[in-house]
């Protein structure tokens, strides 16, 4: 989300933007989401200073959520990643502290994916242990699922379609985790600079309003680069590339145009926002097909910046 402050009238609550962006990283991530969140948050303070008993307790919840868990292959590159991404956005805050909120947590997630890849291209098999430790982790989550759900109907286990949907729904979950893991991760940095700016003093307005989201044009053509990869699947590893790229793609595009609808709308009422999330739940490919469709045109089109020429015009 932009960073920048609403164009008019009051600033509104900055708090539910936050809780909006935690719920984001809690409903995609296939990692650990308190991992993406407290990586970054130390490493800004770690930059920036602990002041005051809030910050301090916030590192030492931090602390905990990081040494936490069974140290096995996956904990490791959980918090390996979460410390390029957190570096990168660190470093981007100090390099140009005048970028939108959204362009430094796209630019790290850029970063820590360049970095990620490097290494594992030094070894042949780090990616393929990588991916197998996700596919399983996700495959052992569903069972832990099915199992409590029979438990909650007394034993009574679901049906053989809906069990075989969600099964092929967390296959699909593997396949792309790389862009799920990439957009949990800017949420999650977006909400760690939320937390730090708001304990250390810095007032609730770290995340600006959703109708100010944006980001550089020109990242049409990655888009198009993916939809390439993926329809012309020159091999497995390239055509997993492409829908990577597609969905990463995607899911920014789908928030560009919810940004572009609500600044002409002039924000949604909460009849407006239940309405969406029934729609999210009754038609999901509906909606989000819809509003990326939006978002893409404003590439072009930049109805908020033509409106605005019209308004001070």
């Amino acid at each position: 989300m932009d960073s920048a402050p609403p164009p008019a009238g009051k600033p509104g609550r900055g708090w539910p933007r936050a809780a909006a962006l935690f719920g984001v990283v809690l409903a995609v991530s296939v990692v650990q989401p308190g991992v993406l969140l407290a990586v970054p948050l130390l490493l800004l303070m770690g930059v920036r200073g602990v002041r005051g008993m809030a910050l301090f307790a916030a590192a030492m919840i931090a602390v905990v959520v990081v040494l936490s868990g069974d140290r096995d292959g996956l904990w490791y590159a959980e918090r390996a990643w979460a410390l390029f991404v957190g570096g990168c956005f660190v470093g981007l805050t100090m390099a140009a502290p005048s970028w939108r909120l959204s362009s430094r947590t796209l630019g790290a997630v850029l970063g820590g994916t360049a970095v990620g890849a490097a290494l594992l291209a030094a070894r042949s098999d780090a990616w393929i242990a990588l991916d197998w430790a996700i596919g399983d982790s996700l495959r052992a989550g569903v069972t832990t699922t099915l199992d409590a759900l029979a438990l909650v109907r007394g034993g009574e286990s679901l049906s053989p379609a809906i069990v075989t949907a969600i099964y092929e729904t967390a296959e699909a979950q593997a396949e792309v985790f790389p862009a799920m893991v990439a957009l949990a991760s800017m949420a999650a940095l977006c909400v760690a600079w939320w937390v730090h700016t708001r304990l250390s003093g810095g007032g609730d307005q770290a995340i600006g309003p959703l109708r100010g989201f944006r980001f550089n044009d020109h990242l049409v053509w990655v888009l198009i680069g993916g939809l390439v990869l993926l329809v012309l699947r020159w091999g497995d590893a390239l055509a997993r590339v492409g829908s990577n790229t597609v969905v990463f793609m995607g899911a920014l595009y789908a928030l560009r145009g919810a940004a572009v609808f609500t600044f002409v709308s002039g924000g949604l009422s909460l009849l407006g926002y239940v309405l969406f999330a029934l729609g999210l739940l009754v038609a999901p490919p509906v909606v989000l097909g819809v509003a990326m469709l939006i978002g893409i045109g404003d590439t072009w089109l930049d109805v908020r910046a033509r409106a605005s020429e019209e308004t001070t015009a």
